[in-house]
């Protein structure tokens, strides 16, 4: 039966859960199976009687698919949340030309087990990772309520509370290894805490403070649409503009979609165009802000217009570009963007160091970059990766401070009013940035650069962010006038932020301390995980294989690819940088190499030789792209990397491994 609207069920068994508009349901004794409108991937919930959590898995799979083969390569325990006494997370081997999603959950209430199997292709897991959300955030035992803080007074953060939330983050870095942090808590109109926690490099004394300049990731896209909400209050277009009416050159791929899109539509995840974040990654050094907006031309939409999230940075890109040519026309256009931040934003605001000059930014108080090597230890990221965001800068290359941060954060909260009183944006246009354009699962929609969501009964608008090695979080809390900035030099540092949202929360509403668990808990499941897959790595790379790779590939989208061996070390040089790289064999036969540079690490490079040809494959969950011998190439199917860092594997934007129901949260930059 195929479902036009959200609706709420149950399993079997009573667990009860919310089935998306648009997805199919099936109920066979005692499997509930939710089918996407692609048949290619499916989501079965299995109640069973067992005596512990691997038995429930494996009953759940011989009720779902008998004939199935899995093997768990992996699994851990995580937190009981939502009602549940006892869960653990399941994850299975695919091999890379699979293009598979394979997972499971297991949930324990009382004497019986709720099993969650995720199976199918990953493209479709991504591009319906919004409402695959809607079924993991509902789902519950029969008649548990969850905790609200609706209705509630906040408390005070008095020096007592603030010392809970410096514990939080000390634990974090401790458990996590993050070099350093900083914070700005403000409440009640003013700054009530600022400061810095560890070093802004290992091994050198110097400490992070507030002042500490940071790479800010995507929280540079509402910065963005703060600057566009300005131009709508002066009229120079309204957030239903036609783009092609003020940049008559914007095209997509798709016609249709180009003609659908409006001004508010190029930072709303709504448009149905994915991530393609690779081709701008690996192939940077001559982009510039022309080059990346005609790339747009290229791209095509996997969904329909305002049908699920999908997150699109160059188009969220083009939104900050497009307001600055309505400003500056006869300008370059990263000059007119530069410009109009900081006339717009930057200098009313009082952000006088927040700037998108990446040179002027190392030459200050700023933190280095760090994400773990194959070995699981903390080392310094090549800054000239994170050069990469620079020509796409409206969508993520922001530096800033924790002190300059809360004064956009105090704006905010202040519906546009600077700290003079002066209405300096509308309180309607400000707003419009948080109005819904798209649900991210159940309980959190997508404005223009800002989320919204009401997870604990309390409205908290929010938007995370990250690039190689920088990881931040600015958040509010409109109806307790109350804020918060966090921002962090590890990758890993993805992993404390919704911690820190939640501990934030406990700590205003008296709620049940669950965030300092879950730091604990997800740093232990990310190391097992990266002990997992470093047993099949072999480093340096089996001799074998890389006697048999060509000269040099090439692909038109990712450009040159080289190999080269130095040291007894192969090396992939990309031109704009370059990694060390493992091979492993997988379970198909095949042979990928696998990139170890910090910051760079993970990719993965699948031998695709062919008929004499040699090829290698690269791909994210909707686009394969593949670099041959030759100078000719191409590209096929329908990528990501600045990431939603709360919940991928110690912040890599291409591997998702299902820890908890928050990897299926969908992905923001």
């Amino acid at each position: 039966m195929k479902l036009s609207v959200d609706t709420p069920r149950a399993t079997t068994g009573g667990a009860t859960f919310t089935a998306p508009a648009n997805w199919s349901i099936a109920v066979n004794g005692f499997v509930t199976v939710l089918e996407a409108p692609e048949p290619d991937l499916h989501i079965a919930l299995v109640d069973a009687k067992a005596a512990n959590a691997d038995a429930a898995v494996t009953a759940g799979w011989a009720a779902y698919r008998p004939e199935a083969k899995r093997t768990p390569k992996l699994s851990t325990p995580i937190p009981a949340r939502k009602g549940w006494d006892e869960r653990r997370v399941f994850e299975y081997e695919t091999s890379p030309n699979e293009r598979a999603i394979v997972s499971a959950i297991a949930n324990r209430h009382a004497d019986t087990w709720t099993v969650v199997i995720v199976d199918g292709s990953l493209a479709t897991f991504e591009r319906r990772g919004g409402q695959i959300g809607v079924i993991t955030d509902t789902l519950r035992p029969k008649g548990y309520q969850r905790e609200t803080f609706a209705g509630r007074k906040a408390n005070t953060l008095d020096a007592a509370r603030v010392q809970q939330l410096r514990e939080c983050i000390e634990t974090a870095q401790k458990e996590l290894g993050i070099p350093g942090v900083a914070l700005s808590l403000m409440q009640g109109g003013k700054v009530v805490f600022e400061a810095g926690f560890g070093v802004r490099e290992l091994g050198k004394p110097k400490l992070v403070n507030a002042d500490t300049l940071f790479m800010i990731g995507s929280n540079t896209k509402a910065l963005s649409t703060l600057m566009l909400a300005k131009l709508v209050d002066q009229g120079r277009f309204r957030w239903d503009t036609p783009v092609t009416s003020v940049y008559p050159a914007f095209k997509l791929g798709d016609p249709e979609t180009t003609k659908l899109t409006q001004v508010k539509h190029l930072v709303c995840a709504c448009t149905g165009m994915p991530r393609q974040d690779f081709e701008f990654f690996f192939h940077f050094k001559s982009a510039t802000p022309e080059s990346e907006v005609a790339r747009l031309g290229t791209m095509q939409p996997t969904t329909k217009f305002g049908e699920v999230f999908q997150y699109s940075n160059l188009l969220a890109a083009m939104a900050g570009y497009v307001g600055a040519h309505v400003l500056y026309p006869d300008q370059e256009l990263g000059a007119a963007y530069d410009k109009a931040m900081r006339e717009l934003v930057f200098t009313p605001l009082g952000m006088k160091r927040t700037t998108f000059d990446f040179d002027a930014a190392l030459r200050e108080n700023h933190a280095s970059p760090y994400s773990d090597d194959v070995d699981g230890h903390p080392a310094l990221v090549v800054m000239a990766l994170n050069r990469f965001v620079v020509p796409v800068r409206p969508a993520g290359a922001a530096w800033a401070s924790a002190h300059e941060l809360a004064r956009y954060v105090a704006f905010e909260l202040a519906r546009g009013r600077l700290p003079n009183g002066q209405q300096y944006v509308s309180e309607e246009n400000l707003l419009a940035r948080r109005v819904p354009n798209v649900a991210i699962g159940k309980d959190a929609t997508y404005g223009m650069g800002l989320v919204t969501e009401h997870t604990w009964g309390v409205q908290v608008v929010h938007h995370g962010g990250g690039t190689i090695g920088y990881v931040s979080d600015m958040l509010l809390l409109p109806d307790q006038d109350v804020g918060a900035v966090i921002l962090t030099n590890s990758t890993k540092g993805g992993l404390l932020l919704r911690p820190f949202m939640r501990r934030l929360l406990e700590v205003l509403f008296d709620g049940q301390p669950e965030a300092v668990e879950d730091v604990t808990s997800v740093a232990k499941q990310v190391e097992a995980n990266r002990a997992n897959e470093r047993k099949r790595l072999v480093v340096p790379a089996d001799p074998k294989p890389v006697a048999a790779l060509a000269p040099r590939y090439v692909n038109a989208a990712l450009g040159k690819l080289t190999p080269r061996t130095q040291g007894g070390t192969t090396v992939f040089d990309f031109g704009e940088w370059q990694s060390a790289v493992a091979t492993r064999k997988n379970d198909d036969g095949t042979i990928s190499f696998i990139t170890l540079a910090p910051g760079g690490d993970g990719f993965e490079f699948v031998v695709a030789d062919k008929d004499g040809k040699r090829a290698l494959v690269i791909r994210d969950a909707q686009h394969e792209y593949i670099s041959t011998r030759r100078s000719s190439c191409r590209r096929v199917g329908w990528a990501r990397l600045l990431c939603p860092p709360h919940v991928r594997n110690g912040g890599h934007p291409h591997r998702c491994p299902p820890y908890d129901d928050w990897a299926f949260r969908a992905r923001r930059t």
